[in-house]
């Protein structure tokens, strides 16, 4: 999948167990941008091996996505889809999504989440499903323009309840 934006051609591609190094440095650029935003820490995975790195990109069930400007360029942003831990079995769940801050409002986010809804789909999905910071505006704003609705669900995350999450889903 590719789409154009300022000159800038950015590519979608679903990663593979050989796109370990590129995983681990987008995933660390995550953790350390929003560290709130994810279930685990910089501290935590600073420390994965080669190994650990390339089962996260060979688990069953569960797909991958970059985006990256032009051929080969520097990955800017990722997504993960997995099968929904919670919901019904015709669910997948889009996890793990991250745009480089110098590229969000730059259409990344956008055909990021449609190759997870792709991919659920081919999955036999018919709903996608998400959890997002309650106070992180931007991306329910952008969750929402790719179709998502509030279920009206909320979970506390694990900083003493503090925070929490709402959910989000798409009919596929």
């Amino acid at each position: 999948m590719t789409t154009g934006h300022n000159q800038a051609v950015i590519e979608i591609r679903r990663a593979g167990e050989d796109d370990w190094a590129a995983l681990r440095e987008v995933r660390l650029a995550a953790l350390a941008d929003a560290p709130e935003a994810f279930s685990s820490t910089y501290a935590r995975e600073v420390a994965f091996d080669e190994a650990a790195w390339r089962e996260r990109l060979t688990r069953l069930g569960r797909a991958t996505f970059f985006a990256q400007v032009s051929d080969g360029g520097p990955v800017i942003g990722m997504v993960a889809g997995k099968r929904g831990p919670h919901g019904p079995a015709d669910d997948r769940e889009l996890v793990s999504m991250w745009v480089n801050p110098s590229m969000r409002g730059q259409g990344v986010a956008g055909p990021l989440i449609d190759a997870v809804a792709d991919w659920a789909r081919e999955q036999g999905a018919r709903t996608l499903s998400l959890w997002v910071l309650g106070d992180n505006v931007p991306a329910q704003i952008a969750y929402a323009r790719a179709g998502f609705t509030p279920t009206g669900q909320r979970q506390p995350i694990s900083d003493g309840g503090r925070l929490s999450e709402a959910c989000m889903i798409r009919p596929l």
